[in-house]
């Protein structure tokens, strides 16, 4: 069964929280800040498309469970929709609608030719067998089918995704279209046309913006010190990349707990502990300390890489580090930015730092439609030349405007997306 959903035409600053509310919120600086209309910042705070969908599942045992999932694309006039698709508990429509609208600002501002989407599905994916999440993927990737393809919207890897749930997404469309389609999704095995270098290129992203951002605060990352929340996709090899730069990474949380070390954790051991009890909970060189210390830590560079929200007006005047760079997608709230700002901490915002998973996304898809796969070394080097061309034009436009980096970009990718949508016109 599937269910379109008429956009919100309300006010978008109303009859929203959490995410989406903070995504308007940017979104309503930036469109005064450019001298906007309110026509047009309504139809930017609203998705263009969204469909709901029910995912029934036969589970192991015979017994039936019945999930939603949602597919919302924000904004497609610069490009197909592009956008990863999340499998967790906490998944709402509201959730992903800011999601989608954040990835339309991360593709303008780092000039890949998208639009943004994101789907998610609303399941605990550990309580849940390989054979019953491809189930629920083919089932979803079914129910949307009409609403994606290479040139209408391709999904990636997200929360509680990895490259095997692409590989079914990508299957179960190209067998709908009786030929295989590399291009209908990104983060898929290298073996099924993904790209080298996509694993681990919004963390390569995260890293090479986080030296940038020391080096701009005259701290040399050889001699800094960071903590990182959150240990998965992203987390982990920030942590790695950050450690291999002469980074002392001093605290590591995840979902079960966290680890300190005033010394600096040896992350290749943390890593090898992981992998074998699966979180950092009990790794013998680190004390356990609360999950909140780790956003707290007296360090140079904090790298909140988990989830939305986690950097909040009751905790933000507690955070020490100097720099803070956003591995996951709006871990700071709008009050927390203010605090922040107001503390002379830099903020590097998500649709920044954490943009190189799209940027290797478009390589994949780049490579998947040529044919034509290029090697680690031409991804790795193309990925640093986009991230640092994008620091310094929006820490350029941060300092030309007298603005925090946050609103420089959103700024710089909401004036992109706006041409585009002033140049082809209203229709009809």
């Amino acid at each position: 069964m599937t269910t379109l959903h008429e956009p919100d035409t309300l006010d978008a600053s109303l009859g929203a929280t959490g995410p989406l509310a903070d995504a308007r919120t940017q979104l309503r600086e930036a469109t005064t800040l450019l001298g906007y209309d309110e026509g047009l910042y309504q139809m930017l705070a609203t998705p263009r498309r969204e469909v709901t969908v029910s995912i029934p599942l036969r589970r192991d045992d015979g017994t039936t469970e019945l999930f939603v999932g949602h597919r919302v694309q924000h904004n497609f006039s610069r490009g197909p929709a592009k956008g990863g698709l999340r499998y967790s508990p906490d998944v709402t429509l509201d959730e992903v609608r800011a999601l989608a609208m954040w990835m339309t600002w991360k593709c303008a501002l780092l000039d890949v030719p998208y639009g943004g989407a994101k789907g998610g599905v609303t399941i605990d994916p550990r309580n849940y067998s390989q054979a019953e999440l491809e189930r629920v993927t083919r089932r979803y990737t079914s129910e949307i089918s009409p609403l994606i393809g290479p040139e209408r919207d391709i999904p990636a890897p997200d929360i509680g995704t990895d490259e095997k749930t692409m590989a079914w997404l990508m299957d179960t469309y190209s067998v709908q279209q009786g030929h295989t389609v590399l291009g209908v999704t990104t983060g898929k095995p290298i073996s099924l046309g993904g790209s080298r270098g996509r694993a681990t290129a919004t963390s390569r992203g995260v890293v090479h913006v986080a030296i940038a951002a020391l080096l701009s605060r005259g701290i040399d990352p050889a001699d800094a010190t960071a903590s990182v929340q959150g240990f998965g996709k992203v987390g982990r090899y920030a942590a790695r990349f950050l450690a291999d730069a002469g980074t002392r990474v001093l605290a590591v949380s995840d979902q079960y707990g966290a680890v300190h070390s005033a010394a600096g954790l040896d992350v290749p051991a943390l890593e090898t502990h992981v992998d074998a009890t699966g979180s950092v909970v009990g790794f013998a060189g680190g004390d356990a300390v609360p999950a909140e210390a780790v956003l707290e830590a007296e360090v140079d560079l904090l790298v909140p890489a988990a989830v939305e929200g986690v950097l909040r007006a009751d905790n933000a005047s507690r955070v020490r580090a100097q720099v803070i760079v956003e591995g996951a997608n709006g871990p700071t709230t709008p009050e927390a930015d203010r605090i922040l700002q107001e503390a002379g901490r830099l903020v590097v915002p998500d649709i920044l730092a954490n943009a190189g998973g799209v940027i290797v996304s478009y390589f994949e898809w780049v490579q998947a439609n040529q044919a034509y796969w290029w090697s680690e070394n031409e991804v790795e080097d193309r990925l640093a030349e986009r991230m640092l061309a994008a620091w310094d034009s929006v820490n350029t436009a941060a300092t030309r405007l007298d603005v925090p980096l946050r609103t420089a970009a959103t700024c710089l990718a909401v004036e992109r997306v706006a041409q585009a949508h002033q140049l082809r016109g209203l229709y009809p």
